[in-house]
C-alpha cells in the first residue's frame, strides 16, 4: 500500500469519528460556552496581584456551578482542579494552588471548560497581572492573533490543516514583526469538542495547508495556539500535569470553541 493511500485511508477513519452536530444542538454547546466566557471575565476580573490561583480556581468553579453547569476539568483523567491556570513560564495545564500568588508583572493563562446538559465549552486566556513588561504584552497578542487567524481559516469545504496552516503564518508574521523568534507549541493543539472534552480530529498548530478531513457543517473545533518568548521544546513536570517552557522563557496561550454552520462561522466561547 503507498504512503499516499494509507494517508488517505487514515483521514477517512477520522473523518467518519468527527462528530456533528444539528442546529439545536449547536445552540446547546453555545450555552455552555457563554458560561465558559463568563467564567473568564470573573476570573480576569478577579486575576490581580496578591491573589492566588487557587482562589481563582474556587471562584471560576462557583461561577460555573451557578450557571447550573460542570467544570469540564475537574476529575477529568485525576485533574484536581476546574481551570488550568498556567503562570509565567508555565504552558498549559498548570494546577491551581493557595500557595501560587500573583506578582505585578506576572502572565497568567487560564484554560477553562464548562459542560451544560452533556455539551462541553472550552477557552482559554492570558491575562496581564498589573503592569506586565513590552515583551509579554506582545507574546499574549501575537498568540491571540495566531488564534485569531485560525478562526478565520475555517471554513465549509476547506481542510483541517488550513487552519494549521494559517496560526503557523499568523504566529511567523508575529516574529518577524516583533522581532522576536516566538516559539510555536506543535505537541500540543486543538481538537474536536462536542459531547466529549477532546474529541476527534486533533488539530495542530502548524502544518501544510489541504490537509486532512474536510470541514462540514455540525463540526465544532477548539481552536488554541500556545507561543512563547523562546524555545518550543517543553518539559513535563513531576506532578504529571504543568507544561513548561525548557528554557524558562514566557508563554501565551488562547483559545475559542468554534461552530461550522451552514450560515457560516460560530464562535461558541465568545463574550455576548
Amino acid at each position: 500500500m503507498t504512503a499516499r493511500l494509507t494517508a488517505l485511508m487514515r483521514s477517512l477513519r477520522v473523518a467518519s469519528s468527527i462528530e456533528l452536530k444539528s442546529a439545536g444542538e449547536l445552540e446547546a454547546m453555545r450555552a455552555a460556552g457563554l458560561v465558559v466566557a463568563s467564567t473568564l471575565a470573573a476570573v480576569t476580573e478577579a486575576a490581580k496581584p496578591g491573589v492566588s490561583t487557587g482562589e481563582l480556581d474556587a471562584l471560576a468553579e462557583a461561577t460555573i456551578r451557578d450557571a447550573g453547569a460542570v467544570p469540564s476539568f475537574k476529575g477529568y483523567h485525576g485533574f484536581p482542579a476546574s481551570v488550568c491556570a498556567s503562570v509565567n513560564e508555565q504552558v498549559v495545564h498548570g494546577i491551581p494552588s493557595t500557595k501560587q500568588v500573583l506578582a505585578d508583572g506576572d502572565l497568567l493563562s487560564v484554560d477553562c471548560g464548562a459542560i451544560l446538559e452533556g455539551w462541553h465549552g472550552d477557552s482559554a486566556v492570558t491575562i496581564a497581572v498589573g503592569d506586565v513588561s513590552e515583551a509579554d504584552r506582545k507574546l499574549s497578542e501575537a498568540t491571540r492573533e495566531a488564534m485569531t487567524a485560525g478562526i478565520d481559516a475555517v471554513r465549509p469545504g476547506g481542510r483541517l490543516t488550513d487552519i494549521s496552516h494559517a496560526v503557523e503564518t499568523a504566529a511567523d508574521a508575529a516574529s518577524v514583526r516583533d522581532d522576536v523568534e516566538y516559539g510555536l507549541i506543535t505537541t500540543y493543539g486543538g481538537h474536536g469538542i462536542g459531547t466529549s472534552m477532546h474529541m476527534d480530529p486533533f488539530l495542530p498548530n502548524a502544518g501544510k495547508p489541504g490537509k486532512g478531513p474536510r470541514l462540514r457543517p455540525g463540526m465544532a473545533l477548539a481552536i488554541e495556539p500556545m507561543l512563547t518568548g523562546g524555545t518550543d521544546d517543553t518539559i513535563e513536570l513531576d506532578d504529571g500535569w504543568t507544561v513548561v517552557t525548557a528554557d524558562g522563557s514566557r508563554a501565551a496561550h488562547w483559545e475559542h470553541t468554534v461552530a461550522i454552520t451552514d450560515d457560516g462561522i460560530w464562535i461558541l466561547t465568545l463574550p455576548e
